[in-house]
């Protein structure tokens, strides 16, 4: 389907679609301009999007395909493609992936959750399938047993793994422990969360020939986004040309952010879905321009991950980067925080994860950054509000994943909920 113009799909939104109609209502007409509208309202977005009586979309379910999403925020989101929508996404996506590494004659094995309507792996094989390059595909998806992946890779002479990061992880723990690494490797391609430093070193050493790139910026609720763009920092995407729009909003004021490295929240808006239209649509993640003409966009993390253990906020993000500052050994490849509540208070356990036996000192001394980079935990400990701090060391495979999509949970919450 070819992408409509902003004010042309903004009209057919709010003509076919009840929920734009009255997202839209106090909006005058012919509008081409994103700042004139609101920015949607997940949870009014998808309190319309409901089986029956579905408010949002333009017109009947005849001709789609409905994904759902993992439901790592919530219950699952349904999300239907016509089968043009699908065609064109794919299509740019595979163009994506060309940019990201991919070259003619790869072998890819294909790593992503399948099953449940999720979408990953499924849109990763027709990807491929319309990618403007040749290529192996080897659909394997994210339950197969490490080892036996890892014995594919050796069998097949595999270019290119693609999953998500832990995924890719546990494989690489899967190589290392048949004791040669798999140097047939040339490229490692993620999507799905972001690929933390602390992975890298783990993934080197099964595969000392990979580079890594980003797969692509996608979503099962909001679609297409941004496409990888080519250096070191496997962070920074692009908007599709033609396709989608992508703005960075401050928190604050709800404006647009105009200059490179300030943080705003992530919003796209997709230019050729009109059956269930995306338009000014938080993402979820947070990013920040890298150049001038606010084209390039790094993303620095979720936009509400993190724990709250009594009045101490611990953004997931920011507790990670000062335990792999204060682990110089690099013997943390994971991290995963956990909330639990006993003896009447809450309690917080960093669940790290490590492929040999951790440093002597290195848990105190993790412990101890954490309390220097956040006083008011220890002050509250002190207080008696809350547990100290604990840690766990686990191998990789043992963190918790979410069932139906792999991922890793950054934050398990334990403690009873009514």
């Amino acid at each position: 389907m070819p992408a409509k113009s902003l004010r042309d799909l903004i009209d057919f939104a709010r003509r076919h679609s009840p929920f734009y109609a009255e997202t839209y209502r106090d909006v005058p007409d012919g509008v081409d301009d994103l700042t004139a509208l609101p920015i949607i309202d997940q949870n009014a977005f998808w309190a319309a999007n409901t089986y029956p009586d579905n408010r949002l979309l333009t017109g009947p379910l005849t001709d789609a395909g409905v994904y759902a999403s993992g439901g790592t925020t919530g219950a699952p989101k349904f999300s239907p493609w016509t089968r043009s929508e699908h065609a064109d996404s794919v299509t740019a996506f595979g163009a994506g992936m060309v940019k990201a590494g991919l070259r003619p004659g790869h072998r890819v094995a294909n790593l992503f959750s399948a099953g449940e309507m999720y979408g990953g792996f499924l849109y990763i094989e027709h990807a491929l399938h319309n990618a403007p390059v040749e290529n192996v595909r080897l659909p394997i998806a994210c339950h197969a047993e490490d080892g036996y992946i890892a014995g594919l890779i050796e069998l097949f002479g595999v270019d290119v793994l693609a999953g998500p990061p832990m995924k890719l992880a546990m494989v690489a723990e899967a190589v290392i422990a048949r004791g040669r690494a798999a140097d047939s490797v040339e490229l490692l391609l993620f999507a799905g969360d972001l690929l933390f430093d602390d992975l890298r070193p783990q993934l080197a050493k099964a595969f000392p020939g990979a580079a890594i790139a980003s797969l692509g910026y996608a979503s099962v609720d909001a679609g297409l986004v941004g496409g990888p763009v080519a250096g070191a920092d496997v962070r920074v995407h692009e908007a599709f040309p033609d396709r989608t729009l992508v703005e960075l909003i401050d928190d604050v004021t709800g404006e647009p952010i105009t200059r490179p490295g300030v943080r705003g929240r992530v919003v796209v808006t997709n230019l050729f879905r009109t059956l269930m239209p995306i338009i000014r649509y938080p993402v979820g993640d947070l990013g920040e321009w890298t150049d001038a003409e606010c084209r390039a966009f790094r993303l620095v993390g979720r936009t509400s991950e993190g724990a709250r253990v009594e009045t101490v906020a611990m953004s997931s993000e920011a507790v990670r980067a000062v335990l792999v500052a204060a682990d110089p050994e690099r013997a943390m490849s994971a991290m995963q925080m956990v909330q639990r509540r006993w003896d009447g208070k809450d309690g917080l356990l960093l669940r790290l994860a490590c492929t040999h036996e951790p440093p002597p000192g290195l848990t105190q001394r993790l412990v101890d950054a954490v309390y220097a980079a956040k006083p008011l935990y220890p002050k509250s400990v002190a207080e008696g509000l809350v547990h100290p701090l604990a840690v766990e060391w686990v191998r990789p495979s043992e963190l918790v994943t979410h069932p139906r999509t792999g991922k890793v949970l950054q934050v398990v919450d334990e403690r009873p909920h009514p």
